[in-house]
């Protein structure tokens, strides 16, 4: 009977200082927030992907036009 009563008892203070166990505490706060800054990055890229394009492709046809009426200043 002691034995399952220290069993217990050991079962016990192991959860105990399970609980009081800080370590590792700051990984697991860097994995979340990382978590929620791809979800965000997620969330708006796609919008912000489709004007990067356009604004590029704006870009691209100014440098490649050989009119030099439709270059910016000229």
């Amino acid at each position: 009977m002691t034995a399952i009563l220290n069993a217990r008892w050991k079962l016990k203070m192991w959860q105990l200082n399970i609980c009081k166990d800080t370590r590792g505490q700051d990984l697991t706060e860097y994995a979340l927030m990382a978590g929620f800054l791809a979800a965000g990055c997620a969330a708006a890229l796609p919008n912000i992907a489709t004007t990067i394009v356009t604004v590029l492709a704006k870009v691209a046809a100014v440098l490649t036009s050989t009119d030099p009426t439709t270059a910016p200043g000229g």
